[in-house]
């Protein structure tokens, strides 16, 4: 179990390559409220890699602010690969950066079925002009504030991937 100590690190380090690489940084968080974008922004020097924060937590968000399309959510759900690919490409396109990670995922403890249990989360990042990453987790029902702990973790590490620095 990742602890908020252990994020503080990775955060810390993902803010030195970011710097490192010259390389701006945005997020698009569902189930993770602005917890990942609350990590980043507790470094101190973030504001030289980390421009903004978009919390998209209904559907109509990820559509009227990252430009999710509407029939992607209906025909996938929003905790899938296909939404989470899109919530990271429009926040590269909304926020001009270089990067940028999307969480969305079921933290429990209600709102999980057979097929999209508790602790199911996606992630995606991508990268202007690259390739968009994508990762899914099924963390279990490990109890919702450990759910997004352990999600944080996940997105720095993509984004540290996103950046080309080994995780």
């Amino acid at each position: 179990m990742i602890t908020a100590k252990a994020l503080d690190k990775r955060a810390a380090d993902l803010i030195d390559t970011l710097r490192r690489k010259g390389l701006m940084v945005a997020t698009a968080e569902s189930c993770t409220g602005g917890l990942v974008a609350g990590f980043l922004t507790e470094i101190a020097g973030s504001s030289a890699v980390f421009d903004r924060g978009f919390v998209t937590y209904s559907n109509a968000a990820k559509t009227e602010v990252l430009g999710v399309p509407a029939d992607l959510v209906a025909a996938h759900g929003a905790v899938s690969e296909p939404v989470a690919r899109a919530m990271a490409e429009g926040a590269v396109r909304a926020a001009r950066t270089d990067i940028a990670v999307a969480v969305t995922g079921i933290a429990g403890p209600g709102g999980g079925s057979a097929e999209k249990p508790i602790g199911l989360v996606h992630f995606a990042a991508a990268r202007r002009n690259g390739p968009t990453i994508h990762r899914e987790c099924r963390f279990g029902d490990l109890g919702r504030r450990q759910v997004r702990l352990e999600s944080v973790g996940v997105a720095l590490d993509l984004l540290t991937e996103a950046a080309g620095a080994p995780t």
